[in-house]
């Protein structure tokens, strides 16, 4: 069986910040800030607009997730996310 390369890094450690932004620290050192306000719409994703739920985030798999299962795309965090400076 072959072993599967990452084609992108993945996020290791996530921290949520005021304004429903995430800090990510990914397996290749680089932190980054992702902004969820784009994806909390409809009742699914919407339940993250609830700051105490939307702290409750965790690193699942490759991705972010959250207790209900809401989670977000490995590729979204890492390419829609911008540096840390």
């Amino acid at each position: 069986m072959a072993k599967y390369k990452q084609i992108r890094p993945y996020a290791v450690t996530v921290k949520p910040l005021e304004d429903y932004r995430l800090e990510l620290t990914f397996d290749n050192g680089e932190t980054r800030i992702f902004d969820v306000k784009p994806y909390i719409k409809g009742s699914f994703m919407g339940e993250l607009a609830d700051q105490s739920y939307f702290t409750a985030v965790r690193i699942g798999g490759l991705s972010v997730e959250w207790p209900h299962e809401q989670d977000l795309c490995p590729d979204d965090i890492y390419y829609n996310s911008v540096p840390v400076s």
